[in-house]
C-alpha cells in the first residue's frame, strides 16, 4: 500500500525528500489509527459487556476490579498488541520503521501492564481491608512499595528498549548512583523500614487511639501507608503523621485500655481540712442509719472499742485518748461501699479510695477505679455522676469541700461588714 503511495507521489514528480516524509507520515498515521479503531470497539462495546456481566455477578471482589478500572486498562492494551502485530504487515518492505515504531509501541505497553498490575492491587488492597485481619496487620505500606518497584522496573525497561541495550545493564549504571537514589527515595526507605517495624512490633493498628502531642494528634487511626499515617481527631480535623515519626517519637496508644475491660476513673476532690473532726455519739447514730455504713460502722466501733479497752484509754479526759472514729474515715468508707454497689464499676481492676498529700487547697480525697464502659460520652457520664453525688453527700457528714472566694462571697462579706458597722 505504502509503495502504491510512493509510485504515485514520484510520478507526479515529488521530491524525494518530501516523498520519504509523506510515506512516513502516513505508515506512523495508519498505526495511529488501527490503533485509536482498536480502543474505541474495546472501550465502546466489549468492555461495557464485561462490567455489566461483573455487576451482575455474586462476587463482590469483581465489583472493586471495576471501580479501579482494571478491565478498561487491560481494554486499553490490547490495541497495543494488535498494534505489535500488524506493524509487520504494513511495513514488510521498511524494517527499520518497523523496529521503531515497535520499541515505541513495547514502551507504551510496558507502562500499560503496570498500570494494569496496579489496578489488580489496590482492588485486591480494598478487598484485603474489608475483612478484620487488616486492622491487625495493614498492607497498605508494602502494597505502596511494590508499587514503586513496579513503576521503576518499568522506566528501566522502558529505557533499555529505546536504547536496546540489556536493561541489566541499565541497573548495573544506577548501581553507581546509589547515593543519589538514597536521597531520593529517603523518606520513602524511612516509611517501609518504619511500617515493618510497626506491623512487627504491632505498636499501631487501624482503629487504635492514639496520642501524640508533637503533632498535634489526638483520635482514631484510620489510614496507615508508607509515607504517612492519618489521624482523625476528636474534633473531627485530620492529622497526618510521617510514618517514620512514630518510631523516631514517643507517643501514647489507648489500645491496652480498650482491651483489658475498664477506664480509668482519677480524680479528687478537696476536703476544707477545718471541717474534719472526731466523731460524737450523734454522728455516729446519724451515720448508723446509711445502709450501706451499718455493718462497716458496727465492726469499726467494735474494733476501737476492744483497743481502748485493751490500753485503758482515759476517752473523757482528752479527745486524743485512744483511737476514735472521724467524720473523714466514715466517708472514705461511704465512698468504697458505694462505688463497690455501682454496676458500672469494675471491681476487678484498681479499685482505691484515698488521700493524697494535704495542699494549700485543702486534702484531696482521690477516687481511683474503671468504668466499664469505655465509649467517651459513656465514661464521663459515669465519671460525673459519681462527682455529682460526692460533692452533694459531702455536707452530710458534716465536710466542707474547698474552694476559692467568689464575688459573691466577699460581696457578702462587705455586707456583713457595713451591717455591724
Amino acid at each position: 500500500m505504502f509503495n502504491l503511495l510512493e509510485k504515485w507521489l514520484a510520478a507526479h514528480q515529488i521530491s524525494e525528500p518530501l516523498i520519504n516524509l509523506t510515506v512516513h507520515g502516513a505508515m506512523w498515521l495508519t498505526v495511529i489509527l488501527a490503533t485509536l479503531l482498536a480502543a474505541r470497539v474495546f472501550n465502546r462495546f466489549l468492555i461495557p459487556l464485561v462490567e455489566k456481566g461483573v455487576h451482575r455477578s455474586s462476587n463482590r471482589w469483581d465489583d472493586t476490579l471495576v471501580k479501579h478500572k482494571f478491565f478498561r486498562r487491560v481494554g486499553a492494551a490490547v490495541p497495543l498488541i494488535a498494534a505489535i502485530i500488524i506493524i509487520d504487515l504494513l511495513f514488510p518492505d521498511r524494517p527499520a520503521t518497523a523496529e521503531i515504531i515497535r520499541r515505541l509501541v513495547l514502551v507504551f505497553l510496558v507502562l500499560m501492564g503496570v498500570r494494569i498490575f496496579n489496578s489488580f492491587l489496590n482492588a485486591a488492597l480494598q478487598v484485603y481491608n474489608s475483612s478484620t485481619i487488616a486492622e491487625d496487620l495493614p498492607l497498605r505500606g508494602y502494597v505502596q512499595v511494590f508499587n514503586i518497584f513496579l513503576w521503576v522496573m518499568a522506566a528501566i525497561f522502558a529505557a533499555a528498549l529505546l536504547a536496546d541495550r540489556s536493561p541489566w545493564g541499565i541497573m548495573s549504571v544506577l548501581g553507581g548512583l546509589t547515593a543519589v537514589l538514597l536521597l531520593i527515595f529517603k523518606d520513602t526507605i524511612l516509611g517501609f523500614v518504619a511500617s515493618l517495624q510497626i506491623s512487627a512490633n504491632n505498636m499501631v493498628r487501624i482503629g487504635d487511639w492514639i496520642e501524640m502531642p508533637d503533632f498535634g494528634a489526638d483520635g482514631d487511626v484510620f489510614d496507615v501507608s508508607i509515607h504517612t499515617v492519618k489521624v482523625r481527631n476528636w474534633d473531627k480535623t485530620i492529622t497526618t503523621i510521617p510514618t517514620y515519626a512514630l518510631v523516631s517519637h514517643s507517643f501514647k496508644n489507648w489500645r491496652g485500655m480498650q482491651e483489658s475491660g475498664g477506664r480509668r476513673i482519677k480524680r479528687a476532690v478537696y476536703i476544707d481540712m477545718n471541717s474534719i473532726r472526731f466523731c460524737d455519739e450523734e454522728m455516729l447514730a446519724r451515720f448508723g442509719k446509711f445502709e450501706v455504713l451499718k455493718d462497716y460502722l458496727a465492726a469499726k466501733q467494735a474494733e476501737i472499742d476492744k483497743y481502748n479497752r485493751e490500753h485503758n484509754c482515759d476517752l473523757d479526759s482528752c479527745q486524743v485518748n485512744g483511737r476514735r472514729q472521724t467524720n473523714i474515715g466514715v466517708f472514705r468508707a461511704y465512698l468504697l461501699a458505694t462505688l463497690r454497689n455501682n454496676p458500672k464499676i469494675n471491681q476487678e481492676m484498681t479499685f482505691l479510695v484515698r488521700h493524697l498529700d494535704p495542699t494549700p487547697q485543702g486534702l484531696p480525697v482521690e477516687i481511683y477505679v474503671f468504668s466499664k464502659d469505655q465509649v467517651w460520652a459513656n465514661y464521663e457520664a459515669i465519671q460525673a455522676d459519681i462527682f455529682d453525688h460526692v460533692l452533694a453527700a459531702l455536707p452530710v457528714f458534716d465536710l466542707r469541700v474547698f474552694q476559692y472566694p467568689s464575688g459573691h462571697d466577699l460581696a457578702g462579706l462587705n455586707r456583713g461588714l457595713q451591717e455591724a458597722d
